[in-house]
């Protein structure tokens, strides 16, 4: 790990390597960007993602086991960035959050009887199958802000991929600062603004504010009176 960009030493630093030795691969924000395919208005890693669906996902028919086929591993991924933000940016979370917790049905063919079968995105029953990520100052592409400027992005301290898929943001700070966790949340919240980066945050399903060894966490679109206290017994 080389971290590069840090906006704190005392908190975002001492973050990203707990998170390594909790298992997450660490990636600089250059080669995040590479496995999002060069552009800053993509947050899958899709070539991760791709290989974990190929890898996670089998189905059987009359008692064989069949990978799923490559149109369908496609239609997968797409069906992950095809989300519903017309009706509402919490319900586009929501539609990702079912995708993510219980899968999508695709039809395969096998000598010509079609038959439906469920394609999962994250092995629940068996975690060590996933594939974990994290990377820092991932540079997101604003909605309604393409001016190319670097005001059109925003970049998050820290991101967590499940399989390529960012699950969650946590923003860091400094306690030399006033209100440091305070200034985080809001930070989050002007994120998820229309005119912010929604385009990660539709995915993300916990996020977290740092201050050294102090969190706070919540889901999308909490008020900051709600989010709640990390406390270790």
């Amino acid at each position: 790990m080389n971290p590069t960009f840090c906006e704190d030493d005392s908190s975002q630093v001492p973050a990203l390597l707990l998170l390594q030795r909790l298992g997450y691969t660490y990636l600089s924000p250059a080669e995040a960007l590479v496995l999002r395919g060069g552009k800053t208005s993509g947050v899958l890693l899709e070539g991760i993602l791709r290989q974990q669906l190929h890898r996670l996902n089998v189905f059987r028919h009359k008692d064989r086991s069949y990978p799923f086929s490559e149109t369908n591993v496609s239609n997968a991924i797409y069906a992950l960035q095809d989300y519903p933000l017309q009706e509402g940016y919490l319900a586009a979370n929501q539609h990702l959050y079912n995708l993510f917790t219980l899968g999508k049905s695709f039809e395969e063919n096998v000598l010509g009887d079609k038959k439906s079968h469920t394609l999962r995105y994250i092995d629940w029953q068996y975690p060590a199958n996933n594939i974990f990520h994290v990377t820092e100052e991932l540079s997101v592409q604003r909605l309604n802000c393409a001016d190319g400027t670097a005001t059109s992005h925003y970049r998050p301290d820290v991101v967590l991929y499940v399989n390529g898929i960012p699950l969650v943001v946590i923003e860091c700070k400094s306690p030399k600062i006033d209100k440091p966790l305070a200034q985080a949340i809001s930070q989050h919240l002007r994120n998820q603004n229309e005119d912010g980066i929604r385009g990660l945050y539709v995915y993300a399903q916990l996020c977290m504010a740092l201050v050294e060894n102090t969190a706070q966490y919540a889901t999308n679109a909490t008020k900051e009176e709600f989010w709640g206290a990390w406390r270790e017994q």
